[in-house]
């Protein structure tokens, strides 16, 4: 083996350091949220220990509301992230390959985006009440900006050549859509609905927190005005839990779809 070979067998990192020091991170937090309470650093009845807290997570899992709350917010995250799916790659697509509509639109856009999605909790309310509805239209507008934008980057990227060539053959605008466009900006829109994934699962949440439709939010403020401090750090540690989930379903996918993808097998080397 040669020198060169050498020094890069010692460089490569093992293959399983990054899992040992994550687990040695939790570890190191599942101790501290048991010892901060028990040596009375903070108030245990304001922040239960972590034995307690899996008592009352124990409890919540035998209890039909939480079953139905937990659906509900499931139920509210997945439409959302569809309808704002569906409209961010019809948008994408339009806006940027008909000139004159992006333009006409650009100054909507950018002044609709930076608006905080809790800032239409009002407009939400007065709109569908506490009901689901008033929560799902807070998930659409939050997760649309991600797959909007990135199917327009997408658009873009598609090679002009291909276009031209489609021209040439007379394609129709149906045809070169799905033939052309749509096999170049797969990437772009599973990326912009991984991106999306998270933000929506947030803004499910923090609707059912500000605006009580039903789901774990609505449960986490039920236990926090009603003193079970345990139940209500319970639900909050189920809430963290999907939001993992949520990202490790969705990079997974992304991984999966896309293994034929550059950055994809850059990452894999």
């Amino acid at each position: 083996m040669t020198t060169a070979q050498q020094t890069r067998v010692r460089a490569r990192p093992k293959r399983n350091e990054p899992l040992l020091f994550g687990a040695a991170g939790i570890l190191t937090l599942l101790i501290l949220l048991q010892t901060i309470p028990t040596i009375g650093i903070v108030n245990p009845k304001f922040f239960p220990p972590l034995s307690e807290i899996l008592q009352a997570l124990m409890v919540q899992f035998s209890r039909p509301e939480f079953w139905s709350a937990f659906g509900s917010t499931i139920l509210g995250w997945l439409l959302g992230l569809a309808i704002a799916t569906a409209l961010g790659v019809i948008l994408g697509i339009l806006l940027a390959s008909v000139p004159v509509l992006g333009k006409l639109m650009h100054s909507t856009i950018e002044f609709l985006r930076p608006i905080p999605s809790v800032a239409l909790v009002p407009l939400a309310v007065l709109l569908f009440g506490t009901t689901m509805n008033a929560t799902l239209l807070l998930v659409i507008y939050a997760s649309l900006w991600q797959v909007l934008f990135q199917v327009m980057y997408g658009v873009k990227d598609v090679d002009p050549v291909a276009i031209d060539t489609a021209k040439s053959y007379r394609l129709s605008t149906w045809t070169t859509i799905r033939r052309v466009i749509w096999p170049s900006i797969t990437p772009y829109v599973i990326i912009g609905v991984r991106l999306a994934a998270a933000v929506a699962l947030v803004l499910e949440i923090t609707g059912e927190l500000v605006i009580g439709s039903p789901g774990i939010g609505k449960l986490i403020v039920t236990a926090q005005s009603s003193g079970a401090t345990a139940s209500m750090y319970s639900l909050v540690l189920i809430a963290a839990l999907l939001g993992v989930v949520v990202n490790i379903g969705a990079r997974t996918a992304e991984q999966k779809l896309l293994f034929w993808h550059a950055s994809i097998r850059t990452e894999a080397h």
